[in-house]
């Protein structure tokens, strides 16, 4: 039994271990917005998030690189990879209009 309890508290802490590291950063995508969008959509990094609430956010996080495209068309699509999705996802959600947060952008 105490093998068994062993077992499943190492499988926990690996699970949890690697679900942490895999997880995007608002501050990465911060730093993304700044450097590959920026530019192309003239706005800032507030003003950007600021388009929709956390819901709304919420509702386009699986058409996010389509939306971007709606609100920035001169956005280039290198910019747009699969891998930045998510850190630009918890950007916008963490600074949406109705979050109360500011960004430094």
């Amino acid at each position: 039994m105490k093998q068994i309890t062993k077992i499943a508290l190492a499988a926990t802490l690996l699970l949890t271990l690697g679900a942490t590291t895999v997880s995007a950063d608002s501050a990465k995508g911060q730093k993304l917005f700044a450097k590959k969008l920026k530019k192309a959509c003239g706005i800032t990094g507030a003003a950007m998030a600021a388009k929709h609430s956390q819901g709304e956010w919420e509702d386009l996080k699986d058409g996010l690189a389509k939306e971007i495209k709606t609100i920035c068309p001169s956005v280039k699509d290198k910019a747009l990879k699969e891998k930045y999705m998510n850190h630009y996802f918890d950007f916008f959600h963490n600074y949406a209009n109705d979050s109360g947060n500011v960004p430094s952008c």
